[in-house]
């Protein structure tokens, strides 16, 4: 026992590693078919995309040396102290980070840059385990529920603040976490009306939604008294002002943002989805080409290298957030199903492992990349096909960028070393 614990290859899910791989080389294999050219055609050619993305891949490997290198005791021990630590360095994106697109949400070191916010999933991951794994941590209480919030959106609002809405929405992913450890449906039912609140009031404008649910609740209260009586009245008719008192601020609230505090690409962008307005070349122009890009693709796409719409660079930005269309067009529906395959058996093994844990604090760690990848994939391929507003949120192991490969391998390799060491008494 003690010479596989030396063996830090001892335990590993070969499975995950494997998926892993095939994520990477066929990520890899779109990012060159997305920004090469007929002048550059050298596939170790480091000044092009596709090169750099090589060099990414490369020092991949030693990073999974040394993430595997430590014990599952260490991650959890230090989960406190590397949280911290990523807190610390977002707060330094302030006073010394590159301003890229309008947010400064990179460290610039002269050959390479690194976006920080990539790798602040995996240690609020591992800091969100390590306090629901607490022996005297009761869920049920309202203050440990603030306790998992605070943690939870303490570094998706440094990153809001960057501005960089987009990879701050990924925090919402815990709710599926802290849902399975034993947060009520209330918070995930709250948030989904929230939402469609949202799009309603845009859609049908504040006033005439407050009517409808005037009306509603009218009617609802009714049929109360008229099943109740004076003890229906005297025991709800509080809670039913209050509900409609937060639907009315929540309601006002959204107005007010959305039209005083929201900017015009990001209304415009919205407008667009919901089909208020049709922008085939302003602020719609992503998303009109790379649902032109995928659709062209047919069947069994139009092979490796042979994809016109992609050769002409007519999606902005498609090596990165748009990458989904390139599988479209070269590879057709039959490559985009595949790839949609491959991440959810990387995700179901994930989950699988995970429920194997006798560890909790293992557990609730493989819940926690489950659900980050799984709202990565839908919200990235959601974007890319037209059905969810542009959002900066790359395809994990797929879109260009070694900040975004790096967070994503330390995410999952970290949960490999987890379940590779949960039968050993450390």
């Amino acid at each position: 026992m003690r010479q596989e614990r030396n063996n830090i290859f001892a335990g590993i899910d070969w499975i995950l590693v494997f998926l892993f791989v095939i994520l990477v080389i066929f990520g890899w294999m779109n990012i060159y078919a997305a920004s090469k050219t007929e002048i550059n055609t050298q596939i170790f050619d480091f000044s092009t995309k596709y090169g750099k993305q090589i060099l990414w891949i490369g020092l991949s490997f030693p990073l999974i040396v040394i993430i595997l290198f430590f014990n599952s005791k260490f991650y959890e021990q230090f989960s406190g102290i590397l949280y911290i630590v990523c807190l610390f360095i977002l707060i330094l994106l302030f006073p010394f980070g590159k301003e890229i697109n309008g947010a400064k949400s990179w460290f610039n070191f002269g050959i390479m840059s690194l976006q920080p916010s990539e790798f602040v999933k995996a240690f609020t991951a591992l800091a969100v385990a390590k306090l629901l794994s607490d022996r005297q941590y009761n869920f049920k209480l309202v203050k440990n529920q603030l306790k998992a919030f605070i943690v939870i959106f303490t570094p998706a609002l440094l990153i809001t603040l960057q501005p960089d809405a987009g990879s701050a929405l990924i925090y919402l992913s815990f709710f599926f976490v802290l849902n399975r450890e034993g947060l009520t449906l209330s918070y995930i039912i709250i948030g989904s009306l929230a939402i469609f609140l949202f799009i309603f009031s845009i859609l049908f404008g504040p006033y005439s939604v407050l009517t409808t649910l005037y009306i509603l609740i009218t009617i609802g209260t009714a049929y109360g008294i008229y099943k109740g009586g004076k003890r229906f009245i005297n025991f709800n008719w509080h809670k039913i002002l209050a509900v409609y008192f937060i639907v009315l601020l929540f309601i006002l609230g959204t107005d007010f943002s959305y039209n005083k505090i929201f900017k015009q690409h990001h209304r415009d962008r919205f407008e667009i989805l919901l089909g208020l307005k049709t922008d085939t070349k302003n602020i719609g122009y992503n998303s009109y080409q790379s649902e032109l890009t995928i659709s062209s693709g047919g069947f069994s796409g139009k092979g490796f290298l042979q994809g016109n719409i992609t050769k002409g660079d007519f999606v902005p930005e498609q090596h990165t957030d748009y990458i989904f269309s390139t599988v479209g067009e070269e590879w057709g529906f039959l490559g985009s199903s595949l790839v949609i395959i491959i991440f959810m058996l990387m995700l179901f093994r994930i989950i699988y492992l995970a429920d194997t844990h006798t560890n909790k604090f293992g557990r609730i760690y493989g819940y926690s990349v489950a659900s980050i990848l799984f709202f990565h994939v839908v919200v990235n391929i959601g974007m890319v096909i037209g059905l969810l507003p542009t959002v900066g949120i790359p395809l994990p192991f797929f879109s260009y960028g070694g900040s975004s490969l790096w967070g994503f391998t330390i995410l999952l390799f970290i949960f490999i070393r987890l379940d590779a060491h949960k039968n050993y008494d450390w």
